[in-house]
């Protein structure tokens, strides 16, 4: 079993996402860890601030914003109307789930939450249009396996033994696909692995099934030497 990443910018666009899906769907079974869509974690993160000082206007002009963002998203990736009917319903739901924080407490716990929303957007999205293109896939909630033991360390007799029971009793799909970043804290409350979680969460899964490839996707050209806005003469390293 592979095991591949692909980051926010990625999957930034509707554009990008079918792209990404047809670089994906080869045939061969693989389990693919998408993050948020460019931009949504940000939006998501000052959301969860406004709401914790009791601005919710603007916490709720900046949902709408963003909803509006993604049902336009909607409209360019799918063509068949079942599909596109599907998939606002989906985000009608986290919007408006959004929206009820408008009148609670908005602590830690509560910001982990929203935030973890971007995810599960980007990935049931994704889900959807690999489907609706016959692409047999199946989406794998991360927070019905990516758990922290009480150290806030990756569980890994438990994530190994809750993978290893929801692929058995789900094979014969070519993609599987599930959320970086976000988990479980041992409590079982929405956590996460904090900035480049997305990473972390694809070395977990490999680690856990003994992968025989992670492959970790970016849109750049690889490793510089340097910082290229500051060195001219930085150049991408062709082996490392």
């Amino acid at each position: 079993m592979k095991v591949l990443k692909f980051g926010g910018t990625s999957v930034g666009s509707p554009e990008r996402i079918k792209s990404v899906s047809n670089l994906i769907a080869d045939g061969q079974p693989k389990i693919v860890v998408f993050s948020a869509m460019s931009g949504t974690t940000n939006s998501l993160i000052e959301i969860a601030d406004y709401f914790s000082r009791k601005n919710s206007e603007a916490a709720n002009n900046i949902i709408n914003q963003l909803q509006r963002k993604y049902e336009s998203h909607v409209l360019e990736l799918y063509s068949e109307d079942k599909t596109i009917q599907k998939s606002k319903k989906l985000l009608a739901e986290i919007f408006d789930l959004l929206r009820s924080f408008s009148n609670k407490e908005v602590g830690e716990r509560e910001h982990k939450y929203i935030v973890a929303q971007g995810e599960i957007i980007s990935t049931n999205l994704i889900t959807n249009y690999l489907l609706e293109n016959g692409v047999k896939a199946l989406l794998i909630p991360a927070l019905d396996y990516m758990k922290l033991n009480e150290n806030e360390e990756p569980d890994m007799s438990y994530i190994k033994e809750k993978l290893s029971n929801f692929l058995n009793a789900n094979a014969g799909y070519d993609l599987y696909i599930t959320q970086g970043f976000i988990c479980r804290d041992y409590t079982g409350e929405v956590s996460n692995l904090q900035r480049g979680g997305s990473d972390y969460t694809a070395s977990i899964l490999a680690t856990a099934l003994d992968a025989s490839v992670l492959e970790i996707w970016t849109d750049v050209d690889g490793f510089m030497t340097a910082d290229p806005r500051v060195i001219n003469s930085a150049y991408v390293i062709d082996r490392l």
